[in-house]
């Protein structure tokens, strides 16, 4: 290599390590200089799935067991003691009041007395019959147990926690294992005045309206006992809530405003009221009507341009 090359890349190094490009053409420099311009105008755009807000109904609600027994039910006590000499009715039988359901032999040896009818103290359907003839009986002793079935009730036990928020009249949903997927409705009509010492809860019962044939006594129902409803509030799915220096926003979709355009986000604060199975209630922060980001808001920020995959109108 010739002196003068040597000293011409030397050159050549020395402005490339100073920041000066050479460009072998004038087409390779533009080429050059339009790619971080290219680079800069690049626009992240995220995608997201929406919700539109409106007015609806959000019910607050503890959940309870219970148990379901007749309104009305009562033992069958016999007048004499003696053996069951005839049984004249089974389970399942519906009955009168004062009819003759069984009959109770006080014989004994020696002395011989007539058979001493057994009445059913109430109109209803019988439950139970536990003697069968030939079985020793006294009055003390219950034989058979008698229900009205038409009149059903829901004997729930409140923790001491709870029972501020029990009242009379309140409504509630019930369920029951028997009839997956069916839900029933009951209302409160017996509030008891004072809480048991042993367990500390408070007893009260629920009657099904309208009553339904299906249920049975001694079915098992899950209770959930409206204790709050928030009408015409703004409900809002909980997930869509984005916390973020300890306060709660949603992100707000603000239209395009052409075609060419992409609709972009403005983050709202807002303020929550009850929160209920996912859905929260929204005092304020936005209002009916707006379209907030319930599905990919965690990297957004104020001012993001998004791409709404789907839209919903229901929670």
């Amino acid at each position: 290599m010739k002196y003068s090359d040597k000293k011409n890349a030397a050159l050549i190094t020395v402005l490339s390590a100073a920041g000066i490009i050479f460009c072998a053409s004038a087409v390779s420099c533009k080429q050059k200089q339009a790619a971080p311009a290219a680079a800069e105008e690049t626009e992240t755009m995220f995608a997201v799935n929406t919700y539109k807000t409106s007015e609806g109904s959000l019910d607050e609600y503890l959940e309870f067991g219970g148990d379901v027994s007749s309104v009305s039910s009562v033992d069958v006590l016999p007048d004499m003691a003696g053996k069951i000499a005839r049984i004249l009715v089974s389970v399942g039988d519906m009955v009168q009041k004062d009819q003759i359901i069984a009959y109770v032999d006080a014989s004994r040896p020696g002395m011989n007395y007539s058979a001493s009818p057994v009445k059913a103290p109430i109109s209803g359907r019988i439950t139970s019959f536990a003697p069968t003839v030939g079985t020793m009986v006294s009055q003390s002793m219950s034989i058979a147990k008698i229900a009205d079935t038409d009149e059903l009730q829901i004997k729930v036990n409140v923790a001491e926690r709870f029972i501020s928020r029990i009242s009379d009249g309140q409504t509630a949903v019930v369920t029951f294992d028997a009839y997956p997927g069916v839900s029933f409705t009951a209302k409160v009509f017996e509030v008891s005045p004072v809480l048991d010492t042993t367990t500390r809860t408070m007893a009260i019962k629920l009657r099904v309206e309208p009553a339904d044939p299906r249920i049975r006594v001694g079915m098992y129902a899950r209770v959930r006992l409206v204790t709050n409803t928030r009408k015409n509030a703004i409900v809002i799915p909980e997930a869509s809530v984005v916390t973020r220096n300890a306060k709660d926003n949603v992100f707000i979709i603000v239209p395009a405003v052409s075609e060419s355009e992409k609709p972009t986000v403005r983050i709202s604060e807002i303020t929550r009221g009850i929160s209920v199975d996912g859905r929260t209630e929204v005092i304020s922060g936005i209002t009916a009507g707006d379209e907030i980001v319930v599905k990919g808001q965690g990297l957004l920020n104020d001012g993001s341009t998004v791409n709404i995959i789907s839209v919903s109108d229901s929670l």
